[in-house]
């Protein structure tokens, strides 16, 4: 007779206790999906250096209009609270200290793929297209491209388009700001 298998699935409240009692380590690298805690990849040098540089050309080129956060949470609902590499936040007074930033105030995803691209490209951006967020950009370091997800629904993003080279895209929010490929991938 087989045992049935028992999923159990924890909520961002559950999470977050988990972090306050200190079962998670302030080094551990983990994150919510779909309300299963998923070890994150460690940073590399190479990842590092294009999210630290890509979010020195947002705060330069975006000034006080949005908040670039850096490798921080975004809660997606009650059973997801993704970390990725870089967010365009709407600007808040209190930087999000009395409330998680949501779908709702989410501008621009970024997500810098090393060796992550298949969980990035088939987990979190479905996930992302789901809760709403108007446009996520994954960069693959190893094919030198920038996949740009704009138009979601709850099949995903309508409109997926590759750059590469000196092609220039714009967070939809900030047409303005204008980035080449070649310059987001160094």
């Amino acid at each position: 007779m087989a045992v049935p298998t028992i999923t159990h699935r924890f909520t961002v409240s559950d999470y977050h206790r988990m972090a306050e009692a200190g079962i998670f380590g302030e080094h551990d690298r983990v994150e919510l999906i779909e309300g299963e805690i998923v070890d994150m990849a460690p940073l590399g040098r190479r990842h590092q250096a294009r999210v630290d540089h890509l979010a020195e050309m947002l705060i330069r080129g975006l000034g006080e209009r949005a908040i670039v956060r850096v490798q921080g949470s975004i809660r997606l609902g009650e059973r997801s609270e993704p970390q990725p590499d870089l967010v365009l936040l709407r600007r808040r007074a209190d930087f999000y200290a009395v409330t998680d930033a949501g779908p709702a105030d989410v501008l621009l995803v970024v997500e810098v793929a090393d060796t992550s691209l298949a969980h990035d490209r088939d987990v979190k951006v479905p996930l992302y297209a789901r809760a709403g967020i108007p446009e996520v950009w994954l960069i693959d370091l190893n094919g030198e491209n920038v996949a740009v997800y704009r138009e979601p629904g709850s099949e995903g993003y309508h409109d997926v388009s590759p750059v590469r080279g000196d092609a220039r895209l714009s967070p939809r929010a900030f047409p303005e700001l204008g980035l080449t490929a070649s310059q987001i991938l160094g």
